[in-house]
């Protein structure tokens, strides 16, 4: 019973999304293919940039997180609505300079602002990176279901293989359409699952209610409620709070898909009414922590220490079949949706950014042909990557936002600062990637720095480099296409 709901919900899912993608699509193009044709009204828009958010890093790493750690996974109640604040600033100018220059990609803005191709071929090569980071934690996590529905003698490498030719499928033929189409269904069945979940947690734990949930956590884990948390010698500190949930904040909208979805939508108007209710998607965090810590006090041992399989393990061992079957099927969408949109941005950028500079006579069905086949080789990458690491989806994503946190001064500086050229925003990006990667560079910020987090301090290197050799640099080398 499992793998037949599994099954009918992610069949069902694709088969509707397909139809939907072929049914709305106007014309066979990169534009049309990429973002939808730029004619994303606020309800499909809403799913789709909050199926970015509800992703398998929010349910299944936080809830792992939670198990493991205690409050440091408060993380997720603090990064949504920050990162929503600054995306209702942020997001509609990136729009507008997506609609007036007719730009399709985060690397496009580079290029086009800062007057400068190679720029635009550093930013992709490094949005890319990113986005198979990205991608891995979609892997692990859709391989995770794929063994709980198959069984375990599914060997990883197979249920990765699994995982990453659904994604391929998904958005193969039909783009971000058919995405968006997931998405909004993937959205409404996990609210489902999670309120269903939480009504008939507590019974299951011994507790009265949900609040008795976290009660009772703290009774049997002193100190798991409040800073550091669980595991004090981790290092999660309040301040690794802090700094952490700002650094997810000020790249989040600089991560590739979720700066090409801003080229999605019909509107301004569209975008800042999506970043004024998108914070009511972290008030789910609370249940989903709860789940969290319903898994440690019923005592849940996850296959080999993952943290990532804590909420699944769970659900099998307290839940009847047919209701693992229902949260296998939707856990599979969570993975599918954003890791389909993250490749299908990494082939855009790819085939758009790195190929059409050096083939500038390509028609556009030879590029969107690229772009396809370039998502292969992404996402047998992203499978190698979750083949060879064991890190929680949290640990994994902070270090996709740390990466592509390197470009986020050149974002803000292309708004903020008319001085802001591409000598300074590249050196910025040399140098901020030397602080974040060097093999010292963790050392010497622990030392200097405890409890910061990583990401954010190299990004502060590379701002102030920019600003740096931007102010050395004569006016007349400043960017002369500054979008408004």
């Amino acid at each position: 019973m499992i793998l037949a709901l599994a099954l009918a919900v992610v069949l069902g899912t694709v088969a509707g999304a397909l139809l939907y993608g072929r049914q709305q699509a106007r014309a066979v193009n990169v534009t049309e293919w990429a973002i939808g044709g730029r004619r994303f009204g606020m309800l499909i828009f809403w799913f789709l940039n909050a199926g970015e958010v509800y992703t398998t890093f929010a349910v299944l790493g936080i809830s792992g997180y939670a198990w493991a750690y205690g409050a440091p996974a408060y993380l997720a109640l603090t990064s949504v609505s920050l990162s929503a604040t600054l995306g209702y600033w942020l997001m509609p100018r990136i729009w507008a300079a997506g609609r007036a220059r007719n730009l399709l990609t985060q690397a496009d803005f580079f290029a086009d602002h800062y007057q400068s191709r190679l720029l635009g071929v550093v930013v992709a090569m490094a949005g890319i990176a990113a986005l198979v980071i990205y991608v891995q934690i979609q892997i692990v996590a859709l391989g995770l279901i794929v063994r709980l529905t198959l069984g375990p003698q599914i060997a990883p490498l197979a249920a990765a293989l699994i995982a990453a030719a659904v994604m391929l499928a998904f958005v193969f033929t039909a783009g971000l359409r058919s995405a968006a189409f997931a998405a909004g269904v993937k959205d409404v069945l996990m609210v489902v699952i999670v309120i269903g979940l939480c009504a008939t947690v507590a019974a299951k734990v011994g507790a009265t209610s949900l609040l008795d949930v976290y009660a009772q956590a703290e009774a049997a884990f002193p100190g798991i409620g409040s800073f550091p948390g669980r595991q004090p010698d981790a290092g999660l500190t309040n301040v690794w709070l802090m700094t952490s949930a700002l650094n997810v904040a000020l790249g989040n909208w600089i991560l590739p898909h979720l700066f090409q979805l801003c080229f999605s939508a019909d509107s301004a108007e569209t975008i800042r009414r999506n970043a004024i209710w998108q914070p009511i998607y972290s008030l789910s965090y609370f249940f989903i922590i709860a789940l969290g810590f319903a898994a440690l006090l019923a005592g849940v041992a996850p296959p080999d220490g993952d943290t990532n399989a804590v909420l699944p393990s769970f659900v099998v061992a307290h839940y009847p079949a047919w209701v693992t079957g229902l949260f296998a099927g939707t856990a599979c969408l969570l993975a599918l949706v954003p890791g389909s949109v993250l490749l299908l941005t990494a082939g855009t950028i790819f085939g758009r950014n790195v190929v059409l500079p050096l083939r500038p006579a390509m028609d556009g069905r030879a590029l969107l042909l690229v772009s396809r086949v370039a998502m292969i080789g992404f996402a047998g990458a992203a499978v190698w990557l979750a083949l060879g690491g064991s890190k929680s989806l949290v640990e994994i994503g902070l270090s996709a936002y740390a990466a592509i946190g390197m470009l986020a001064p050149g974002v803000f500086f292309a708004f903020l600062w008319p001085r802001a050229n591409a000598a300074g925003v590249l050196a910025g990006i040399v140098v901020g990637y030397a602080a974040l990667l060097l093999p010292t560079a963790d050392a010497f910020w622990s030392a200097h720095f405890p409890g910061w987090e990583h990401g954010l301090l190299a990004m502060a290197v590379n701002a102030a480099t920019v600003v740096l050799v931007c102010a050395l640099s004569p006016n007349a080398s400043a960017a002369t296409s500054r979008p408004r």
